[in-house]
């Protein structure tokens, strides 16, 4: 049996060779180099696209960026480069100069109901009280101070309803966000950026919602019903995490969408002429399904193949048309709207409230933040929830300008149910919007109240396309027992 100091001996030999292997596997393994801590930068070379690496479609792809841009594109210095930049050059104010020495269609589009949107101004002035009409947008009068119901609706247009024009790029949600003027239509964003430089002839939808979204027509093509906002009645996730969350700036009911839109049909493909002036042209629903027999074609997307029409989509598709054959349209054309036995469901959002507050009183609105308005949304948490005290401010959408005061909006109910249908003012029946039911109030910064539920002038009720389109079904005559007799106003 060895000895206590041999098996010492022993040990000390074993130890120290394992903690030799130890040092010459590390002593063997590969050096690793220091990574350089140099902050020095490679050049910038001259010219736009060296910061700006965007790529043009191919009818453009010859211009310099200066072309539309202005600048300068010889310098790498980016002050230098920057001197009389016109940023938005597709912006109305700029479209003409930029855009219109290659396309002639600025000067319709200038005039257009896209640019004006006079019909929708006129329509909510009138309401509460003007007695003429302006031409454009950008001449609804500026009124800090409301003193007259009118003065409070012009403020209320500039700086709450009116978001979806082209003098503006749009809310902070990612379905929202756009280009201004030309761009509005002819630039794709995605995710709230600019996706691309390449400019579309033919917009898709995308570009369509980016201002049709919400409970208006345009979304209802694609089934989509706002949730109501207070917090109990919407859903704060998503099943498929995929999926943006509130890319309209409020989650969406999924209901039926129109059958022209399962089809494969695009917002142009009847919306043909979105240049033209005064009025959009757009192909009626005669055109395709009611033909006047022996009559040509009347819209030039629509093919006579084979004793058959045919709709040739911008999406690339051909579509075979059916024709109406039911009696029921030879006995009620003229009399009804196609909508009215056809669409499937409507908006109808009753007691629209908007309430402008110059004051602090918002804490009440803590469980109704979510507005449809990134801008109100924002607000409302940074006021209630955040550190500051911030004072009630909104933009103007036109001018850009902050002005005090901010626009709360809210509902008594929101529905989809059966449409109201009532006679309009030549007689025949319409599917109607409430869409001038509006309480307009305002609470100045003393906390009085200047103007208490103002209603305007009518019952508010509009004819409008919904464009929920379906076959009629069997209960169709339904719709129109006890309805015949409403008008108008």
């Amino acid at each position: 049996m060895p000895s206590i100091i041999t098996q010492i001996t022993i040990i000390f030999l074993l130890l120290t060779s394992i903690a030799g292997c130890g040092r010459d596997r590390e002593e063997s393994s590969p050096s690793v180099e220091p990574i350089s801590q140099s902050t020095v930068q490679p050049a910038i070379k001259p010219g736009c696209l060296s910061c700006h690496p965007f790529s043009l479609d191919e009818k453009h792809q010859q211009l310099a960026c200066t072309s539309c841009h202005n600048g300068d594109n010889e310098t790498a210095d980016p002050e230098t480069a920057h001197q009389n930049l016109i940023a938005r050059p597709a912006h109305p104010d700029n479209m003409a100069k930029s855009c219109g020495g290659c396309h002639d269609q600025t000067g319709p589009a200038a005039s257009s109901l896209h640019f004006t949107l006079k019909n929708e101004i006129n329509q909510i002035r009138r309401h509460f009280g003007a007695t003429t009409n302006l031409q454009s947008l950008p001449d609804i009068p500026q009124a800090k101070s409301p003193s007259s119901p009118l003065e409070l609706a012009d403020d209320l247009l500039r700086r709450r309803c009116l978001r979806c024009h082209v003098y503006y790029e749009g809310d902070e949600y990612s379905g929202t966000r756009r280009g201004t003027g030309c761009a509005a239509c002819h630039l794709e964003f995605q995710d709230g950026q600019l996706a691309t430089h390449r400019f579309i002839a033919k917009p898709a939808d995308r570009q369509c919602l980016s201002c049709h979204y919400g409970n208006r027509v345009g979304g209802d093509y694609y089934g989509r019903f706002d949730h109501d906002f207070k917090h109990e009645y919407r859903t704060p996730y998503q099943a498929d995490s995929s999926y943006p969350l509130r890319p309209y700036g409020v989650e969406q009911h999924q209901l039926s969408p129109d059958v022209h839109q399962k089809a494969g049909m695009i917002c142009i493909d009847c919306h043909t002429a979105m240049h033209g002036g005064e009025q959009m042209a757009t192909t009626s629903c005669g055109a395709c399904h009611l033909p006047e027999p022996g009559h040509k074609p009347t819209a030039g997307n629509i093919i006579a193949k084979r004793g058959k029409l045919h709709l040739q989509s911008s999406s690339g598709k051909l579509l075979s048309i059916p024709i109406a054959t039911n009696p029921a349209h030879d006995l009620y054309r003229g009399k009804a709207a196609c909508a009215v036995c056809h669409a499937r469901w409507s908006y109808t959002d009753l007691n629209t409230h908007l309430l402008r507050i110059d004051n602090d009183a918002y804490e009440e609105w803590d469980d109704l933040f979510i507005q449809d308005s990134s801008e109100v949304e924002e607000f409302l948490l940074n006021a209630i929830y955040g550190d500051g005290d911030p004072d009630p401010v909104m933009f103007d959408k036109i001018t850009g300008e902050m002005q005090p005061g901010i626009w709360l909006k809210g509902f008594k109910t929101r529905r989809w149910e059966t449409p109201i249908i009532a006679a309009d003012q030549k007689g025949k029946l319409q599917i109607m919007r409430p869409v001038l039911d509006l309480n307009i109030s305002y609470l100045d910064a003393t906390g009085e109240t200047g103007f208490d539920s103002l209603t305007g002038q009518n019952n508010g009720l509009r004819p409008y396309t919904p464009h929920t389109i379906g076959k009629a079904g069997a209960f169709y005559r339904q719709r129109f027992p006890n309805n015949q007799n409403k008008t108008t106003d």
